[in-house]
């Protein structure tokens, strides 16, 4: 009887040490680097002006001639966190994709543990929703319409941004004839590395730029996703800057492009400073 005691005893504690554990979770993860706060972040008035949030239509992790993988999609704080800054700023916030319709969101990336608070609104915000399950397709989108254009990252963006002819079109088309300012976060810089310049060579050759690490991929144990943001942008001539730290999924970088037309983010713990610097760059283009 003693020693059933005794079990029980040790099973309640190690019961009550895991639920303490899992609660704190998603702090502990925060103090790691996970979706850190901007401390440089700013209240701006953008009233009367446009963005538009590009994200992925590819929703299953699988190899060339395989139908069938575990999903993905978009990683859902790198489309929520740009769209409630810039929301919250007053801007006029639409949502596209790749083929139009319904956005596949990686299932992973609202785990609670990962959750970020902007993902928890979204799933309170109906109007949301409804842009994300209707989104615009690309194809009839014109960039120049817009003072932002940001691309949203995630595992879907590895299969379809980089690949889409009519997206790299449009990004060089609207680069020339407006005066829209690019933003990206992790896979979302993929929709720049087949943009071309006016003579044929990439849009982005010299360019100082960011997306997700190869180390980071790795760390992650993603054996096949057909392109790879840091090697992609290092073969479109960009020069690739990235922070790390022992897992690069809690490091972080936002940098501006020499021109101050791009604005890319390292990963999802970009999202936040990235759409900031973004409205402060169109703040003293104002004036």
């Amino acid at each position: 009887m003693k020693a059933k005691k005794i079990l029980m005893y040790i099973v309640s504690s190690i019961l009550v040490i895991l639920i303490v554990f899992a609660i704190a979770l998603p702090s502990i993860l925060k103090s790691f680097g996970l979706h850190p706060d901007f401390e440089g972040s700013k209240q701006y008035d953008m009233t009367g002006k446009r963005a538009l949030i590009v994200c992925t239509s590819h929703d299953v992790l699988n190899k060339p001639g395989e139908t069938t993988g575990d999903p993905t999609g978009v990683f859902g704080s790198e489309m929520t966190v740009p769209y409630y800054e810039f929301l919250d700023a007053n801007m006029e916030v639409d949502v596209a994709s790749i083929k139009g319709g319904e956005i596949p969101i990686d299932p992973q990336s609202f785990y609670y543990f990962i959750k970020e608070d902007a993902d928890k609104r979204y799933l309170r915000d109906d109007v949301f929703q409804a842009k994300v399950q209707n989104s615009i397709p690309l194809i009839t989108v014109d960039f120049k319409e817009y003072d932002v254009v940001f691309f949203a990252g995630g595992w879907g963006a590895a299969y379809d941004m980089a690949q889409s002819e009519i997206l790299a079109e449009k990004v060089a088309n609207a680069y020339y004839n407006s005066d829209v300012i690019y933003g990206s976060v992790c896979h979302g810089a993929l929709a720049f590395v087949e943009a071309r310049d006016s003579t044929g060579e990439y849009l982005i050759k010299g360019r100082t730029m960011t997306g997700v690490t190869q180390n980071q991929l790795d760390q992650l144990g993603i054996e096949f996703t057909p392109k790879h943001p840091e090697a992609e942008l290092k073969k479109a001539g960009a020069n690739f800057l990235s922070n790390t730290k022992r897992r690069d999924f809690f490091a972080t970088l936002t940098v501006v492009d020499e021109e101050q037309r791009f604005v890319t983010g390292q990963n999802q713990n970009s999202e936040h400073e990235t759409a900031q610097i973004i409205m402060k760059l169109l703040s003293e283009n104002q004036q």
